[in-house]
C-alpha cells in the first residue's frame, strides 16, 4: 500500500474551504478524567538530613568537653576573646540586666526557656544576664542535671561570649553569669 502525500492547497482552495465551514460551530468535548493527580513528591532524604541537623544542633554537649577553669567552678570563654573579659565577668564588673530562673523545669522546658530568654535579651540589647539553674538538691542523687545542660547549651550559642559561675551573693554554684554580644 502506497501512502499518499497530501499536496499543499492553493489560495483558491483555501478560500472555498473557509466559505464552506464559515457557519460551523466547534464541538464541545467534555472528557472526564478519572485518574487522580499524582501526589506531590516527598523529599524524604532532605527531611532526614534536616532532622539529623536539628538533632545535632540540640544535642547536649558533654560536660567533659567544656573547659572548666579554677577547679569545679564553671567558666567558658569564646575562642578569640581576651581573657580579661572572663576576669571582669567573674569580678562583677558587669551589671546583671536580666535573670531567668529554671527551678522546677524539665530538660525540654529549660532548653526552650533559655533560648527564648537569650533571644529576648539580644532584642533588648542586654549584655550581662544571670541564669539560675539550681544546685540539684531536688534531683535524684542530688546531681545538678540542669547545670550541666545549661552550660552545654550556652557554649553552643553564637551570641554567648563568656560565662562563669555566679558569685555566692548571686546564687553561687546554682547560677551562671552570661555575657552576650552587643548589637552591631
Amino acid at each position: 500500500m502506497t501512502r499518499r502525500v497530501p499536496r499543499p492547497l492553493d489560495d483558491e482552495s483555501r478560500t472555498l474551504f473557509a466559505a464552506a465551514v464559515a457557519d460551523a460551530v466547534p464541538l464541545v468535548v467534555e472528557r472526564v478524567h478519572h485518574e487522580p493527580p499524582p501526589p506531590p513528591a516527598i523529599p524524604r532524604q532532605r527531611l532526614r538530613d534536616e532532622r539529623a541537623a536539628l538533632g545535632d544542633s540540640l544535642a547536649d554537649v558533654d560536660p567533659l568537653d567544656l573547659a572548666l577553669e579554677g577547679g569545679d567552678e564553671a567558666a567558658w570563654l569564646k575562642p578569640g576573646m581576651a581573657s580579661k573579659v572572663l576576669k571582669d565577668l567573674r569580678r562583677g564588673h558587669w551589671v546583671v540586666q536580666a535573670h531567668l530562673d529554671l527551678h522546677g523545669m524539665v530538660r525540654d522546658e529549660a532548653r526552650h526557656a533559655v533560648a527564648a530568654f537569650l533571644a529576648d535579651c539580644l532584642a533588648q540589647d542586654r549584655r550581662c544576664v544571670r541564669i539560675v539553674h539550681g544546685k540539684g538538691l531536688g534531683s535524684p542523687g542530688r546531681v545538678p542535671v540542669l547545670k550541666r545542660l545549661v552550660l552545654g547549651w550556652l557554649a553552643q550559642r553564637q551570641e554567648v561570649l563568656a560565662y562563669c559561675q555566679a558569685r555566692s551573693v548571686e546564687g553561687g554554684a546554682g547560677a551562671v553569669l552570661v555575657l552576650l554580644q552587643g548589637r552591631r
